[in-house]
């Protein structure tokens, strides 16, 4: 069996491009079609209701278009509206949060995990349930970052003040010896070099975007769903609010030129 159609990726912004960059390595015959609604970033503050409402407005856009998979490439609506997302639809759903998790446990030598994220993602706990299920003997520290948005956006995740704030975000999950830090938003793979340097080398970073795109993979496999390769791939991106410093923005956290074309949506 095979499948021609997209997969669906979406997320409140522009960071999920950083999962797409994931994607497009380990599925390069896959076609996609990427929303992010850039008018109402972030997610990671707003309610839970709310996060839950526009990830159903993301999806069924996605769905409209005739996707065979949906991905959350958002840790904030994977937290708070995955399973909602999968009880409603048929297509189906895969959030970063699951394989993220799994990949740190997977990599921790010691079971002593951190997560940094929204203050979204950390507040819900979802990360650190996922852990313990996994491993209960695990250690779990969770840090909010939430001034690592904006550095990674405005071009300055490798600045000296992006490594002050690291510093000071960090500072607690040094204290607590963590030998597995997730990236639990998925801006963060552009700070991975100033989280590095601080950490140290010692300690394995996760990114979640790229655990998903493993497991992405095996899913594609299971159901059936693989592209036929017969067929030239394509790309589509929609935004709900297009700015003079998209493209270079984008292509920032794509790690490559934005190819296919862009489209500006109103989901309301």
């Amino acid at each position: 069996m095979s499948d021609d159609r997209p997969i669906g990726v979406f997320d409140s912004g522009l960071g999920g491009l950083t999962v797409v960059r994931h994607l497009l390595r380990l599925l390069p015959s896959e076609s996609i079609v990427y929303l992010g609604d850039t008018a109402r970033v972030p997610y990671g503050s707003r309610s839970p209701e709310t996060v839950r409402k526009f990830a159903r407005q993301d999806a069924y856009f996605l769905a409209g278009h005739g996707v065979k998979f949906i991905v959350i490439a958002c840790n904030t609506a994977s937290a708070l509206a995955e399973e909602d997302l999968a009880g409603r639809l048929a297509i189906p759903v895969l959030g970063v949060i699951k394989p993220g998790a799994a990949a740190a446990v997977r990599l921790s030598r010691g079971g002593n995990i951190g997560v940094i994220g929204t203050r979204g993602t950390i507040s819900s706990g979802s990360y650190q349930r996922l852990v313990r299920q996994l491993l209960p003997s695990a250690r779990i520290t969770g840090q909010p970052c939430p001034l690592f948005v904006p550095l990674a956006e405005e071009g300055a995740a490798c600045s000296p003040a992006a490594a002050l704030i690291a510093e000071e975000y960090l500072a607690l999950l040094q204290a607590a010896q963590v030998d597995t830090l997730i990236l639990g938003c998925t801006h963060y793979p552009l700070l991975e070099p100033v989280i590095r340097q601080t950490m140290g080398s010692k300690v394995m970073l996760v990114d979640p975007g790229r655990a998903l795109a493993d497991q992405l993979r095996c899913r594609l496999e299971e159901l059936g769903l693989e592209a036929t390769g017969r067929r030239p791939p394509f790309h589509r991106y929609f935004v709900t609010d297009c700015t003079a410093q998209f493209q270079p923005l984008a292509e920032s956290f794509l790690g490559a030129p934005l190819l296919g074309s862009v489209e500006q949506v109103d989901l309301e």
